[in-house]
């Protein structure tokens, strides 16, 4: 990788780090005044109350430590040990209290954030695997944080909408998200709809990772 290369990943990743902190805080925050009713309570997520959408963002920060420590070792990391075991820690974390789940929450946050400022330049050259078995690239796994903080506020519906998303972090996923919507069309088809170009930034991209649906408008491909 050249010097220009290297300077242009630091940057990247300290972009993607600042953006994260903020948006884990954002988050923290808006938690303060969480019920134990309002835990219970549906999330936008199809069958996930909010219990289990904090879980999953703890387990989640857990998981990013995990790989980023194998990196550390030289060993390429499996970022879950099984989707059962996924699924059912979970499961199994979703009924607790509010302020059992906010105070896990933190600490998986605090500890991920910990790992970051710990990772030397051998680490973020290091690889991991994702729950499907798929590459991970350990300067990729800010961004992936980001991505997880940033939509799963969202699908708390606790007053944080799509519309609400980071601008820099609308900006950086939706060419992410756009180069994969293209990727599943056939050649010479990769403009998005006419509708879709029309719609705001936030909503394009809740458009487009099918956390909205829009009139006149397909659901997109899954990956």
């Amino acid at each position: 990788m050249s010097d220009a290369d290297q300077k242009r990943q630091a940057d990247n990743l300290n972009e993607h780090v600042s953006g994260c902190a903020k948006a884990h805080q954002r988050l923290l925050n808006a938690l303060g005044s969480l019920t134990d009713d309002q835990c219970r309570e549906d999330s936008l997520l199809p069958d996930w109350s909010r219990g289990h959408v904090l879980t999953h963002l703890a387990r989640n920060a857990d998981s990013h430590v995990h790989l980023l420590q194998c990196a550390v070792r030289g060993e390429v990391g499996q970022q879950y040990s099984s989707v059962e075991k996924r699924n059912s820690d979970i499961e199994s974390g979703s009924g607790r209290t509010a302020e059992e789940l906010v105070m896990d929450l933190r600490l998986a946050i605090y500890g991920l954030e910990a790992a970051w400022a710990s990772a030397n330049e051998k680490t973020w050259a290091g690889q991991g695997r994702n729950l499907r078995g798929r590459t991970i690239e350990m300067s990729s796994l800010v961004f992936l944080r980001w991505r997880e903080v940033e939509i799963h506020h969202a699908d708390l519906n606790l007053g944080f909408g799509y519309d609400d998303l980071t601008p820099l972090y609308v900006r950086l996923e939706l060419d992410q998200q756009i180069m994969l919507w293209r990727s599943r069309k056939p050649m010479g088809m990769t403009d998005l709809p006419e509708v879709a170009r029309k719609l705001t930034p936030s909503q394009r991209l809740a458009w487009l990772m099918g956390r909205v649906e829009v009139p006149g408008l397909a659901k997109p491909d899954p990956l």
